[in-house]
């Protein structure tokens, strides 16, 4: 008996180690992010940094303002949730609710196989694929706004349809036949039913796909264009964040590198919103309901 108690007691802290391990890897990211990044944005200045137009740091002097490519990470982003969104939540629809078990036993291998693609393979499929289809039927030179929406799109499908697909399928199916008992259609049971049950997870899976699109990095270096410029079309080529980063990381010194990290902070500011931002929507509308 006094064994037992004495493997649970060390299983427990076990547990309550890799529980502090995450939780000090978070500290730590925040604490390099915030000492290397604010000094640079005191320097630079909070407003020059965060809303000036120009960035050229080889300039005399300096010129280091972000928010052209926080547009243009807005603007990507944006495209790719529009794209993804609707197909990830009807893709896990009929996967959860209408497949017959023979397809799915095809479609949902092959749904998990594209969150093991690197991404740097969907880079060059862009390239190969969608900026010549781009630059045939629309114009420009291909790497655009639309070029990376589209990529991106395709790359966050994969999250989205896994999270959502165990939202629907976690709820109770008592749910869907009381809605057949008082006449819906089986269509109707499920878009009026069983998605609106299943909002929380779902949700889930769009905040968690909207951080892989905000945070991607090597495919839109390859499609996007990486001009410092606020798109006016979706033909116009633009530079992320992320993107920003990655190109200048390797010969950045001094102010620029500080400049960079500051940059990460940004990134980072951005996903806390954005996963606040729907925790308050949650909270709102379970509520609500």
């Amino acid at each position: 008996m006094r064994l037992s108690n004495i493997k649970e007691r060390a299983m427990q802290g076990v547990f309550f180690l890799t529980a502090l391990a995450s939780i000090a890897a978070v500290v730590l990211i925040c604490i390099f992010l915030f000492y290397n990044g604010v000094p640079a944005m005191a320097e630079i200045g909070f407003f020059n940094f965060i809303g000036g137009t120009e960035w050229a740091p080889t300039n005399v002097p300096a010129s280091y303002g972000i928010f052209t490519m926080i547009i243009g990470s807005i603007y990507v982003t944006a495209g790719a949730v529009v794209i993804g969104v609707p197909i990830g939540i009807l893709t896990a629809v009929f996967l959860a609710r209408f497949c017959p078990k023979p397809l799915y036993k095809v479609i949902k291998p092959a749904t998990e196989l594209l969150a093991g693609i690197p991404s740097i393979v969907y880079g060059f499929f862009g390239l190969m694929v969608i900026v010549p289809f781009i630059r045939d039927n629309f114009g420009g030179d291909g790497t655009s706004l639309l070029a990376a929406s589209i990529v991106l799109g395709i790359m966050i499908l994969p999250t989205i349809i896994g999270v959502s697909e165990s939202a629907i399928r976690a709820v109770p199916e008592n749910y869907y036949e009381g809605a057949l008992a008082l006449g819906a259609t089986r269509e109707r049971s499920v878009f009026k039913t069983m998605l609106p049950a299943a909002k929380s997870g779902i949700l889930a899976g769009v905040v968690l796909g909207i951080g892989r699109a905000i945070g991607e990095t090597m495919a839109v270096i390859l499609i996007a264009g990486n001009q410092v410029q606020i798109p006016t079309s979706l033909t116009d080529g633009v530079r992320t964040l992320t993107a920003n980063i990655v190109l200048e990381m390797g010969y950045s010194t001094g102010l620029h590198r500080q400049a960079l990290i500051a940059t990460g902070v940004v990134l980072f500011v951005f996903i806390l919103i954005i996963t606040l931002s729907m925790q308050a929507i949650k909270s709102r509308s379970e509520k609500n309901g």
